[in-house]
């Protein structure tokens, strides 16, 4: 099955996710450019993980900020997403991240999981954390989605 053969319009959203998510010749997106893969997409909850590599690193060395807070916006925005009847969307309105602890650019897993919190007729909100593979918390946030209904 392709995108082409798809009417997003009568998936729900968490049935767009999922279909997206497994569909062959899908359209290209920022998890893609990242290598995100997808570990759990369920009504309210989304996990997704990456792996840490050199080129994510900031003048420090470790993985730039900016890793943790794409995560967290992708996996938060799709736990709302998620919770969305067919043809409803959402945009993130604020994303708010915690950073915890650095991490090393040498392949280590993170893993992120986003829970939503209030899904409303206008805006949404949900909550999302992001650990290694040890478990430890790296960074934690929270967003504000709009909702187009």
């Amino acid at each position: 099955m392709t995108t082409a053969d798809i009417d997003i319009t009568k998936l729900s959203g968490l049935e767009l996710l999922r279909t997206a998510m497994t569909t062959t010749e899908r359209p290209r997106f920022i998890g893609d450019l990242l290598g995100m893969e997808v570990d759990e997409i369920e009504y309210g909850r989304v996990t997704f993980a990456v792996r840490t590599r050199q080129d994510f690193a900031n003048p420090l060395g470790t993985t730039h900020g900016g890793i943790c807070a794409t995560l967290l916006d992708s996996v938060m925005g799709c736990s709302v997403h998620t919770a969305l009847e067919a043809g409803v969307g959402y945009s993130t309105l604020e994303l708010k991240v915690n950073y915890i602890r650095a991490v090393p650019t040498d392949g280590t897993r993170l893993t992120a999981t986003g829970t939503t919190i209030h899904i409303g007729r206008t805006t949404a909100t949900a909550e999302g954390r992001v650990v290694d593979e040890r478990g430890r918390l790296v960074a934690h946030g929270t967003t504000t989605c709009a909702i187009f209904r």
